[in-house]
């Protein structure tokens, strides 16, 4: 039989147990509420920062693109400007143009050098899309819970899948918020090197009358530094099946490769046409 003070030392041991053990439960979640809050705060200054660098660097490039999709694979030559971009395509499925299929991208240059009302258009579209972009950038730090993953140096790895308290108002935000994945992030800078996605249910607009894309489909983009302080993406793949009505740009299966930048000196279409006749 137990001695009064061995069962009272027992008591008193049980009590110290589970003592320490309700410590090491309330530190290790103040530990982990620490971690998501070190990561939503990692996002939001990066998405801030993102939000920045669109609005304030005007930098202008001229870069290689390759883009695949099942109905194309071209590679073209591109030259940004204040006034907009031109492009010259090079390759068509990995074959260089034929005479007749040179002439013809040239003449569609020089078009469009001389038909203001297609460039405005142009840069009416690029801005719609500029404007997307920085609308769904602002989501990802209230849309997704965020943890971090890993730390390498100064690139960090933050996992992200949906809040399910987070309401999204527009189609575009729907398909961005069935997403989770990881984004990779320089620290030092707060830019975006990759951020990679998979759609973790079925969206479905207006019952799927309007538009549908199915659980699995997957993104993946990757950004890099090709001159101080100055960010491009230089590869980016979508494979998502379904349609949607709304836009364009989502339900596709495109891969896109960007290489050789360099700084473009083109100060109008005129002059990256010149340039683009000096590639070959």
């Amino acid at each position: 039989m137990m001695k009064p003070h061995s069962a009272l030392s027992a008591a008193s041991t049980s009590r110290s147990q589970r003592s320490a053990f309700a410590v090491v439960v309330v530190l290790a979640s103040a530990a982990c509420t620490a971690k998501a809050q070190d990561a939503k705060a990692l996002i939001s200054a990066v998405v801030q920062r993102e939000l920045t660098a669109n609005r304030d660097d005007h930098s202008a490039y001229q870069y290689k693109d390759h883009d695949v999709t099942p109905d194309h694979d071209t590679l073209v030559y591109l030259v940004e400007t204040p006034q907009g971009s031109l492009k010259k395509k090079l390759e068509d499925h990995g074959h260089p143009l034929s005479p007749a299929e040179r002439q013809a991208d040239n003449d569609r240059i020089q078009g469009l050098v001389k038909d203001n009302d297609a460039m405005q258009r142009a840069r009416k579209d690029a801005s719609h899309d500029d404007n997307q972009e920085n609308e769904l950038l602002k989501l990802l730090p209230e849309g997704f819970i965020w943890s971090i993953a890993s730390e390498n140096g100064n690139m960090v790895t933050l996992n992200f899948k949906p809040d399910p308290s987070f309401t999204p108002k527009t189609y575009e935000s729907r398909a961005l918020a069935a997403m989770g994945g990881q984004v990779v992030v320089d620290r030092k800078q707060d830019r975006m090197a990759t951020i990679r996605g998979t759609l973790i249910d079925d969206v479905t607009y207006g019952f799927g009358i309007f538009g549908r894309l199915r659980k699995g489909g997957t993104f993946q983009v990757e950004r890099r530094e090709i001159a101080p302080g100055h960010w491009q993406m230089t590869e980016s793949k979508v494979h998502i099946t379904g349609h949607a009505l709304f836009f364009k740009t989502i339900g596709s299966q495109e891969d896109e490769f960007r290489s050789d930048f360099k700084p473009s000196p083109a100060q109008n279409l005129q002059q990256a046409a010149e340039i683009l006749n000096q590639i070959h």
